[in-house]
């Protein structure tokens, strides 16, 4: 197999992992804290992370560098990852996943807004209302479905979690510290991890680990391993062998992925309404992802 058939292989590992980690999350927090979950896989993650760098003899990062890491470890893994697992519990996997998929579209409005060096065409700008209106599309479906009185919160933290990826992404764009990206993922998801165990703590989610139920630990095993460790490097291996344009086609498919498997596995809603609405997002998404490409281009 040659550098780049593995790398595409790697493209479809990501596209179906990372779909399925959420129906995954939305498994594992129906009997358990959604903030406790997402603490105990970015430690377990983190920890084999990290572990495996230092046994190579990888130096501890130093005291700036760790600064930087628990402050991107806040808005990738503490906000992002956090409150995506705590949206799940709330809302299908399928629309948590199109909500996240929002994020290119985000970047652009945060860039225009506060850096003032984005030009919104019309592509950029059709692809923006295309996003949102596809998105309008399926909360609107799903608002008729859902169960819970929480759905309102499992939309807001949902969109606060793809907003601070949002962020995150413009931050590491601008500025990266000189660290082996794998190692440094590692210590983010630590940093994270004692973020997310304070904040289950003082809101009174933290409960002893006996009592989560069998399900739970399948799940928290399958993000770790298959989300956390394989999607991660399988991620970072495409970004590497792949162009960008190719690699991004993850973000594209994941929310299908997400939509197909949840409703096969936990019986989560699949109308014609959610399909129309999904791939009206996806091409939105697609669009501004284009237009900047462009821009950068030219």
């Amino acid at each position: 197999m040659t550098t780049k058939q593995k790398a595409y292989f790697a493209l479809s590992v990501t596209s179906i992992v990372w779909g399925t980690s959420w129906v995954a999350s939305r498994y594992a927090v129906q009997f358990a804290p959604a903030l406790q979950v997402s603490a105990t896989r970015q430690l377990i993650a983190g920890s084999l992370f990290a572990g495996f760098f230092l046994l190579k003899g990888e130096k501890l990062p130093g005291f700036k560098q760790m600064l930087w890491l628990a402050g991107m470890s806040i808005l990738l893994f503490v906000f992002a990852n956090g409150l995506a697992t705590v949206g799940v519990k709330y809302i299908s996997s399928g629309l948590a996943a199109l909500i996240a998929a929002l994020y290119p579209l985000s970047v652009v409005i945060i860039e225009k807004i506060f850096f003032k060096n984005r030009k919104i065409g019309w592509v950029t700008f059709l692809g923006i209302v295309l996003g949102i209106t596809g998105i309008a599309i399926v909360f609107y479906d799903n608002a008729f479905h859902h169960q819970g009185p929480n759905y309102w919160i499992g939309i807001l933290v949902s969109v606060i979690a793809m907003l601070s990826w949002s962020v995150g992404t413009i931050i590491i764009s601008r500025k990266q510290i000189n660290l082996n990206p794998y190692y440094a993922i590692g210590w983010e998801m630590i940093f994270a991890s004692l973020f997310l165990f304070a904040g289950a703590a003082v809101t009174g989610n933290l409960v002893p680990f006996k009592t989560f139920p069998a399900q739970t630990w399948y799940a928290i095993g399958y993000l770790v391993m298959m989300g956390s460790l394989i999607a991660v490097v399988a991620f970072l291996y495409t970004m590497k062998h792949l162009e960008a344009s190719v690699a991004a086609l993850y973000a594209y498919v994941n929310p299908i992925v997400a939509i197909i498997i949840g409703s096969f596995l936990i019986k989560e809603p699949l109308t014609k309404e959610i399909i129309i609405g999904s791939c009206i997002t996806l091409i939105g998404v697609y669009l501004v992802n284009q237009s900047l490409r462009k821009q950068k281009s030219a």
